[in-house]
C-alpha cells in the first residue's frame, strides 16, 4: 500500500475553540475514509495556530506544526513541499475579509505558496466569504479559480462563490464535523436535562463589546430569561457546557461566562468538555440543547438530540436551511421576547424537531458522501 502524504492547513489538534477541533477530528476521519476507498495509507502533517491546551488529536500518523511568522518564511515551504495534495480548512469560516488583514494575509499566504508549488489545494468544506473589499476580492477569486475542488459547507457560501470566481470546480456539501465520532452517554430516566451553550463572546457584546453583530435580540438578558423560565419547571435540570475555553482571551471565553451566571443562579450544572469528542458525547445524553457555538449545535443535531441554535452569524442560517430545520433564534429581526419564546416553543415541540433531524439524515449522508468521494478521487489522481 503507497502512503500519500496529505497536509492539513488551518486544522487544529488542541484548539480551545471546540469547533475548528471538530472540524480536524470530522475531516481526519473523512480523509481517512477516502484514503481507504483508493488504497492508500494517509499521513498527515496538520499545520496550525499555537494553542495553549493539551493535544486531544494524536494519532501515530500525524505530524504537527505551528504557524507562525517565523515558520511560514523557513519551513512551510520545505513542508508543503513534501506533501502530495493540501486540504485547507480555513479554521472553518475565516476565508473571508471581514476579520483583521494580517489575519486575511496568512489565511491567504498559505493558499498561494501551495499554488504556487504546484501541489494539488483542496479547499475542505467551509464557509466562503463574504468578501466585500478591494484587493482582498481580488485575490480570493484567484485562489478559488487555481484550487484543484472548492467545497462549500451551505448554500450561502455557493452563492457567494458563484459571484466571486463563477468558474472555480466548486460543489456544496455539508460540514465535516457531521462525520466526528462520539460515544452515546446515557439518557435520563427521569425529568427533562437541558443543556446550554453559552456563548461568551455574545455575553461580551461581540469582540467590540457594542452588538458587534447587530443582533436583533439582547444575549445576555436572553440568557438570563432563559435560565430563569427553565428553572421555574420542577422537571427540568440544566447544565452549561461552553465550547470555547479560552481563560487567555476573556472576551471569548464561555466557561469564564458560564461561571457568572452559575454564580448568579445556583444549582446550575456544568460540563466543562476535554476534547470535541467529549463535547458531542455529553451532548448527545441531553433531552434538548440551545447552543450559540454553531458546533456545539452540529453535536447535537448529529447526535440525534433536539436542539436550538441562537445564531449570530449566517452560517448559521446557511447550514440549518439546507438541513430543513426551521427551529432557529435568527441573528437579525427577532426581539428578546421573540427569540426566548422561540426557545421554550422548541423545548415543548422537541419531539416534533427530533422528527426534522431523522428526516435530515439523508441530507447529511449525501453531503459527507460527495465531499469523501471527490476525496478519493482528488487522491487516486494525486497518486499519478
Amino acid at each position: 500500500m503507497r502512503d500519500l502524504a496529505i497536509g492539513l492547513v488551518w486544522h487544529s489538534a488542541a484548539a480551545t475553540n471546540l469547533g475548528v477541533g471538530a472540524l480536524t477530528v470530522g475531516n481526519l476521519t473523512l480523509a481517512r475514509r477516502a484514503a481507504d476507498r483508493c488504497g492508500v495509507r494517509p499521513r498527515f502533517t496538520l499545520i496550525g495556530t499555537r494553542e495553549p491546551g493539551p493535544r486531544y488529536v494524536s494519532d501515530p500518523d500525524i505530524e504537527h506544526r505551528t504557524i507562525t511568522g517565523r515558520y511560514m518564511i523557513r519551513g512551510y515551504l520545505a513542508d508543503i513541499a513534501r506533501q502530495d495534495i493540501i486540504l485547507d480548512i480555513s479554521a472553518g469560516d475565516s476565508f473571508t475579509d471581514i476579520y483583521p488583514d494580517k489575519r486575511f494575509a496568512y489565511m491567504v499566504a498559505t493558499k498561494l505558496a501551495v499554488l504556487a508549488a504546484g501541489k494539488p489545494l483542496i479547499l475542505s468544506p467551509q464557509t466562503i466569504g463574504p468578501f466585500s473589499r478591494q484587493p482582498h476580492t481580488a485575490i480570493a477569486a484567484s485562489i478559488c479559480r487555481r484550487a484543484t475542488h472548492v467545497y462549500a459547507r451551505d448554500a450561502l457560501s455557493m452563492d457567494a462563490l458563484a459571484k466571486l470566481a463563477p468558474n472555480a470546480r466548486a460543489t456544496q456539501v455539508i460540514d465535516v464535523a457531521f462525520a466526528m465520532p462520539f460515544t452515546q452517554a446515557p439518557r435520563s430516566e427521569s425529568g427533562i436535562h437541558v443543556g446550554l451553550n453559552i456563548s461568551g463572546l455574545l455575553m461580551s457584546g461581540g469582540y467590540a463589546g457594542n452588538n458587534q453583530y447587530g443582533l436583533g435580540y439582547d444575549y445576555p438578558e436572553l440568557t438570563e430569561r432563559l435560565i430563569i423560565a427553565l428553572k421555574a419547571r420542577p422537571d427540568t435540570r440544566i447544565t452549561l457546557i461552553p465550547h470555547v475555553i479560552a481563560p487567555d482571551l476573556p472576551v471569548d471565553d464561555d466557561l469564564a461566562a458560564a461561571r457568572k451566571l452559575i454564580a448568579r443562579h445556583p444549582g446550575l450544572g456544568l460540563h466543562v468538555p476535554n476534547s470535541p469528542q467529549d463535547a458531542k458525547s455529553f451532548i448527545s445524553g441531553l433531552d434538548f440543547l440551545v447552543g450559540a457555538r454553531m458546533h456545539a449545535t452540529i453535536a447535537a443535531f448529529s447526535a440525534g438530540v433536539p436542539v436550538l441554535p441562537v445564531s449570530y452569524s449566517r452560517k448559521f442560517e446557511g447550514l440549518y436551511d439546507a438541513l430543513g430545520y426551521t427551529a432557529l433564534v435568527n441573528a437579525k429581526g427577532q426581539s428578546t421576547d421573540a427569540a426566548l419564546d422561540t426557545i421554550m416553543t422548541g423545548l415543548d415541540n422537541r419531539h416534533e424537531l427530533k422528527a426534522q433531524i431523522d428526516g435530515a439524515k439523508p441530507i447529511i449522508d449525501a453531503g459527507l458522501e460527495r465531499y469523501t468521494a471527490g476525496l478519493a478521487a482528488a487522491f487516486a489522481e494525486a497518486q499519478t
